[in-house]
């Protein structure tokens, strides 16, 4: 039997895959284009036959663990984003696995959380205060959708530990606190009918921010180079009113939890955009909740700079369910 298990974190573009044996870093990783496959289980094949090319001992994996961007709740995982679907007993026996673990992506990015250091995240914009040890820590993060998620400590008779909260907090309905806003969500309205703040906090987001600003048709990666590079105003504002609603909506999740262990913000947009970021109003508008203001203050905001922090929750999260089964 081989001494790795196989992990993934797969969003609604990218899969990335790792090996991992129990209480060791990863031994290999490796991103694939969602796009190029079929389903999960061929992505899983092409990587574990890539990883056998590169000399690791891929044969007799008994247990996997797939940080999923969706939802997951019973056996059929059917993906918001991709056209991926499938069953979880059946690929646990078509792979052969005595154990396959599936859960939702951002849950096992906030199991990652009390663990990262300094070199793993960023602090945004300044902070009256500090995170207070023992509490929930709250995690937003814009990619191809929007994840929200948290995690709570709970104590027992072998002490601390902590626990992930899977939800959709993304499709949570969006609120505009400008006319501006409320111009993008009239737009958005007449296309969508309800508008949740992933319409606006995802690549596809911050395209539709543009249309309705720009007039114009623009890629996400195309808006945040403009923008970045000052060839383009508009493009610039996009950025700005991204910002500043992930802000209100990152402050709205803080205030839901309690999230007085600190605010993380993940996914794959944010760090691309760099000193805009920082820049930008988002630590003002985190803190704008009027006579909620002092308490909002006081909670310190990161940036999740790690490559791969989902992977290293969901193996957290493999470790406890391997110690149950």
């Amino acid at each position: 039997m081989s001494a790795y298990r196989l992990l993934a974190d797969i969003g609604g573009t990218n899969a990335r895959f790792a090996l991992q044996a129990p209480g060791r870093g990863f031994a290999d990783i490796e991103v694939l284009a969602c796009r190029d496959y079929g389903d999960v289980g061929a992505a899983m094949d092409a990587y574990l036959a890539r990883a056998a090319a590169r000399g690791l001992a891929t044969d007799g994996i008994r247990h996997a663990a797939i940080a999923i961007a969706n939802p997951v709740e019973g056996d059929w995982v059917s993906m918001t984003n991709h056209h991926w679907r499938f069953s979880i007993a059946a690929l646990r026996a078509a792979r052969g696995l005595d154990l396959l673990l599936v859960v939702n992506d951002f849950a096992a990015l906030a199991m990652a959380l009390p663990y990262l250091d300094e070199s793993g995240r960023e602090r945004v914009g300044g902070c009256d205060g500090a995170a207070v040890p023992g509490r929930p820590i709250g995690l937003i993060g814009p990619g191809t959708g929007l994840g929200v998620s948290a995690v709570v400590p709970a104590t027992g008779p072998e002490g601390t530990r902590w626990l992930a909260l899977a939800g959709e907090g993304g499709h949570a309905s969006f609120a505009p606190v400008s006319r501006q806003e409320m111009r993008i969500l009239d737009a958005l309205w007449e296309e969508h009918g309800h508008v949740s703040a992933e319409r606006l906090l995802s690549g596809p987001g911050l395209e539709a921010i543009h249309r309705v600003l720009a007039g114009e048709r623009l890629a996400a990666a195309a808006i945040t180079a403009r923008a970045l590079d000052g060839t383009c105003a508009a493009c610039r504002e996009t950025v700005e009113v991204f910002c500043a609603v992930l802000g209100s909506v990152a402050g709205n999740v803080a205030l839901t939890l309690g999230a007085t262990g600190g605010m993380y913000i993940g996914g794959g947009i944010v760090p691309r955009l760099g000193s805009l970021f920082h820049a930008s109003a988002f630590r003002a508008r985190f803190e704008g909740k009027g006579r909620l203001q002092p308490y909002l203050a006081r909670i310190p905001t990161w940036l999740v700079t790690e490559p791969y922090p989902a992977l290293r929750g969901v193996a957290a999260m493999l470790d406890a369910a391997s110690r149950q089964s």
